[in-house]
C-alpha cells in the first residue's frame, strides 16, 4: 500500500470518529423519557377533596345555620357535643399537640394484631382544652381519631389569678390549687404570681400553654414517663378547677 493511501485511510477514520453516531434505538429513549415524566406525575401530590359537613345532630344543624354561635352557649345549656366539626366550626383556631404515640399489639387467632395508639391534645390557648386518644393501624389514621375524639372531649378552663403574691385580678393563672389524677400519675397545680411561667416539665408545660394557663406552680407524682397518664392528670387538674379545691 501506498503511503498516499495510508494518508486517506486515517483520514477517512478519523472523520468517522468525528461525526456523532445515530442513535440506534430513537424509540427506546422517548420511552425512557415518557416513562421519567409519568412517574414525575405520580409523586406529584394532589390537593385532598375538601370534604363537606353534613351535620347529623340537631346542635350540628344549629352551629351551621348560625343560631349557635360559641361553645360558651353550648356548656351554659349543658348540650353534649357528638360531632366534632362543631368545635371546628366554632373555634377556627384550634390547635393540636401530640402527646405520645405508641404500639399496642393483640394476639389473635389469626395471629399478631399491631395497632399505634396515639394521645392527642387540643386547644385554642386562650381557655379551650381536651385530650382524646385513639387506636387505628397506620399512624396518621390513630393521630386522626386521637384528634378526633379530644375535639368532643374539650372543656372550658377557669382561668384567674389565686396567687397570693399577686392579686392582679388578670386570667394569667388559675383561681385555685388543683389536684388531678390519670393512672399511677397526680399532678398538683398551684396558682403563680405574673411573669413566674409555667414551673412544670416539658410536656406538662406544653399542655398548659395549649390550655391558656401562663403563669403556675406544678409537682407531680408517680411515674411520669407515662405520657398519657400525664395527659389525663392534666386534664382532671384542668376540669377540677370548676369545682372547690377541699383538699
Amino acid at each position: 500500500m501506498s503511503e498516499q493511501e495510508v494518508k486517506n485511510n486515517n483520514k477517512n477514520t478519523k472523520e468517522s470518529d468525528s461525526k456523532p453516531k445515530s442513535n440506534d434505538n430513537p424509540r427506546g429513549n422517548r420511552d425512557r423519557r415518557n416513562d421519567r415524566g409519568n412517574r414525575d406525575r405520580r409523586n406529584e401530590r394532589r390537593p385532598e377533596p375538601e370534604v363537606v359537613w353534613t351535620p347529623r345532630t340537631r346542635l350540628g344543624t344549629l352551629v351551621q345555620s348560625g343560631s349557635v354561635q360559641s361553645l360558651d352557649t353550648i356548656f351554659q345549656n349543658g348540650w353534649k357535643i357528638k360531632e366534632y366539626e362543631i368545635v371546628n366550626k366554632l373555634l377556627p383556631d384550634i390547635k393540636s399537640f401530640v402527646v405520645h404515640v405508641g404500639v399496642v399489639q393483640k394476639q389473635t387467632d389469626a395471629g399478631e394484631s399491631t395497632r399505634f395508639k396515639s394521645v392527642v391534645a387540643v386547644g385554642d390557648e386562650t381557655g379551650w382544652f381536651g385530650i382524646g386518644t385513639g387506636k387505628k393501624p397506620q399512624m396518621k389514621n390513630a393521630i386522626d381519631s386521637a384528634t378526633q375524639n379530644a375535639l368532643l372531649n374539650i372543656i372550658p378552663v377557669k382561668l384567674g389569678c389565686g396567687s397570693w403574691e399577686c392579686r392582679c385580678g388578670t386570667n394569667h393563672s388559675i383561681p385555685h390549687r388543683t389536684v388531678g389524677r390519670g393512672g399511677s400519675v397526680k399532678i398538683e397545680l398551684i396558682p403563680g404570681p405574673k411573669g413566674l411561667g409555667l414551673v412544670a416539665g416539658e410536656t406538662i408545660r406544653n399542655l398548659l400553654a395549649l390550655a391558656g394557663v401562663k403563669d403556675v406552680w406544678s409537682k407531680s407524682f408517680g411515674s411520669t414517663s407515662t405520657m398519657p397518664s400525664v395527659a389525663n392528670a392534666v386534664y382532671d387538674s384542668i376540669r377540677q378547677l370548676h369545682g372547690m379545691s377541699l383538699q
